[in-house]
């Protein structure tokens, strides 16, 4: 039984941010996305901890502060560290990736050229968090 998510998704590209929504309406998905522009506006929305999200989609290359920096704040919080943070970007620096797994994210998913391998992977990801157990705590 797959269940409602809500997701943060912290995107600072308008075109990515109707991509996501997109895909997530043509699958016919119920999830509510909540939009933050980048790392420092995510922090603001996280800061009422009784309506968390349950996974967090961020991207790395944002103004004020970038995906890396929002995820060693969020990974320091007491609270907000059991999130499950999944990095959707073009970066497939290996530098990125690892410092990334090494700050603690649940996933590190690469944004395909292809409209098409996009929906795809993004009805994966989030097929899979919404019967993830350890996401029900």
């Amino acid at each position: 039984m797959f269940r409602c998510l809500k997701i943060l998704l912290i995107e600072d590209d308008v075109i990515e941010v109707m991509k996501f929504n997109r895909t997530i309406g043509s699958l016919n998905l119920s999830h509510k996305v909540i939009e933050a522009n980048n790392g420092e506006d995510a922090l603001k929305i996280l800061e009422n901890k009784t309506n968390r999200p349950d996974i967090i989609l961020v991207d790395l290359n944002m103004p004020k502060i970038n995906g890396i920096e929002f995820l060693n704040i969020l990974k320091s919080d007491n609270v907000l560290r059991y999130i499950p943070a999944i990095v959707l970007t073009t970066s497939s620096n290996m530098k990125d990736l690892r410092e990334c797994y090494e700050v603690g994210i649940a996933g590190y998913l690469l944004k395909p050229l292809k409209y098409e391998d996009y929906v795809s992977r993004i009805e994966k990801l989030l097929a899979y968090w919404s019967v993830n157990e350890l996401n029900q705590v």
